[in-house]
């Protein structure tokens, strides 16, 4: 349990180290290491401490004080970690960059969080560089062994806090719904939330201090690997495996070389091993349980018969973390039926229509959640950077609003139904179905783009783009998908391409959304549509 009065994440670690020195905090297995060019092996809590000290006193000699960003685009490398780390103990802050980002959005990114220095592997160094330098910040971006140089100029962009609690300690950025991506300012309260709730649930999600191991192949950029896999393992003296992305042929075995107790998914990952043959290893591990969320409610009960280990359905955002999170963990927990759980006992639910009324017993409506007591904030993120309208938007009335459709049973079970807004969840990646469509407008040839989801049997959602181009062809399809690959991470460019003569548009020219989700779904079997889901692979640096 993490004691009331700490206030940072390095203190959890730091406490950790005292209790647990000889204990492995992290572990690369040979695969990853392969992928990385990195070093197989564990990490323990006194070698990862000596490796933070030294990263720590070069920021600290260099210049990096609180209120700096340092940008880490290091894929699932376990310097992340230790970096973080280094920069939460002098009171600076990380934006954790996916790398699947390219140019248009690298831009953006940069130019938004305003990073003092930007740290990545060999082979993106140029990128982020030139990145930056067309974004107009004047920073530099190094590789890690490279010496840290001064941070840029007027380097200081984080808003000061009296307590080192309030502090920021990262700004993870979420597609959202609408345009460009938002910038989630995180403090060391919303990671030791994390860590709090995490340690302590019971029911199936037990853990114990007597060395935990958790495995997981979901990206450290996302809160899900940097707040909860990496706080519970700290908080109780654990070792976190971080793969560098889900292998379906060799996962089991990653988790048996990982001895993992336990293990994150996402949806898709249940859903692609159970393609597999069944196998008398199936059950051959130590897990007790996943935790995770999307799992396919037809799937779920014959998962956890053939594999030996209940798969615990939960909910949050990156906006809530721990401030408000829902889970299906309990010994009597419902199975099969996309159930998120019942309410926690810190935690405020109300269900509201459009205009924020509650909606009738047994009936879906808006989730709108809030800590209880005096700080109904406490545990979410502090703000959207730069975006004080949307963030309180987002609070209106007192509420956090979700943006996601629920309904609650007669036992007090919720049930996830569907997503209010405009959202494309692909394979747990969120995608704002505005941003693809202003980065596909800057492509020459494309006069009009509307993008909507059309349904995946593997991955929830696909991207679907209606576009108006001069002259359409399935070799100008394929051309556009080559020119979005090099402008956005793989995953949001088109899976399909319809060309067409006008879009669906109101009075005012903006998108009907529902039209366009209606007229994708009948396009999907047209035969002018043109399949490009081949062509989405991720870019090799």
């Amino acid at each position: 349990m993490i004691p009331q009065d700490t206030q940072t994440v390095y203190e959890v670690f730091a406490s950790a180290c005292q209790k647990h020195g000889k204990r492995p905090i992290l572990n690369v297995l040979s695969e990853t290491a392969s992928v990385y060019g990195i070093e197989a092996g564990e990490i323990t809590y006194a070698q990862a401490m000596d490796r933070v000290e030294a990263w720590a006193n070069a920021f600290a000699d260099a210049g990096y004080d609180s209120g700096m960003r340092v940008a880490l685009l290091l894929e699932n490398r376990p310097d992340f970690f230790l970096i973080w780390l280094a920069l939460n103990k002098i009171g600076a802050s990380v934006v954790p960059v996916n790398p699947d980002l390219r140019a248009a959005e690298l831009e953006y990114l940069i130019g938004h969080a305003e990073p003092a220095l930007i740290i990545t592997v060999q082979t993106r160094i140029g990128e982020l560089q030139a990145a930056a330098d067309t974004a107009g910040v004047d920073v530099q971006a190094i590789a890690i062994g490279d010496a840290v140089p001064a941070p840029r100029a007027d380097a200081v962009v984080a808003a000061s806090a009296d307590h080192d609690f309030d502090r920021e300690t990262a700004v993870l950025y979420t597609s959202g719904t609408t345009g460009n991506p938002k910038g989630c300012v995180l403090a060391n309260s919303y990671f030791l939330e994390v860590g709090r709730w995490y340690s302590t649930l019971d029911g199936i999600v037990s853990l114990t201090e007597d060395g935990e191991r958790m495995i997981t192949p979901l990206p450290i950029f996302h809160m899900n690997a940097m707040a909860y896999s990496f706080m519970a393992m700290i908080t109780l003296g654990g070792c976190l495996t971080a793969v560098d992305r889900f292998h379906p042929r060799s996962w089991w075995q990653d988790v048996r070389d990982s001895k993992a107790t336990c293990l994150h998914y996402l949806g898709v990952m249940p859903s692609m091993l159970m393609t597999a043959e069944p196998s008398p290893a199936d059950r051959n591990h130590s897990v007790r349980f996943g935790f995770g969320a999307g799992v396919d409610p037809q799937l779920h009960a014959v998962f956890e018969e053939r594999f030996g280990f209940p798969l615990t359905e939960a909910w949050a955002m990156t906006e809530t973390g721990a401030g408000a999170v829902i889970s299906n963990h309990t010994d009597n927990r419902v199975i099969g039926k996309a159930a998120l759980g019942r309410a926690p006992d810190f935690l405020d639910i109300l269900l509201a229509d459009d205009d924020g009324n509650p909606v009738p017993e047994g009936q879906p409506g808006e989730l709108l959640v809030r800590r209880k007591g005096g700080a109904p904030r406490l545990g979410f993120f502090s703000e959207y950077y730069k975006n004080p309208e949307a963030t309180e938007e987002a609070w209106e009335n007192g509420w956090f609003h979700t943006g996601d459709i629920v309904r609650q049973g007669e036992d007090g079970y919720f049930f996830f139904v569907d997503r209010k807004k405009n959202v494309i969840r692909r394979s747990g990646e969120n995608i704002a179905a505005v941003e693809v469509e202003s980065i596909l407008m800057r492509h020459p040839e494309i006069s009009a783009a509307a993008v909507a989801p059309v349904p995946d049997p593997i991955r929830g959602d696909e991207v679907f783009a209606c576009l108006k181009v001069a002259n359409p062809g399935e070799d100008k399809a394929q051309e556009i998908v080559t020119w979005a690959l090099g402008q956005m991470a793989y995953y949001k460019v088109p899976g399909y391409i319809a060309f067409v003569e006008k879009l669906p548009l109101t009075a005012t020219q903006k998108i009907q959304r529902a039209e366009l989700k209606t007229m994708a779904a009948a396009l999907l079997a047209d035969t002018g549509t043109y399949n490009t889901t081949k062509l989405k692979k991720r870019q090799v640096a």
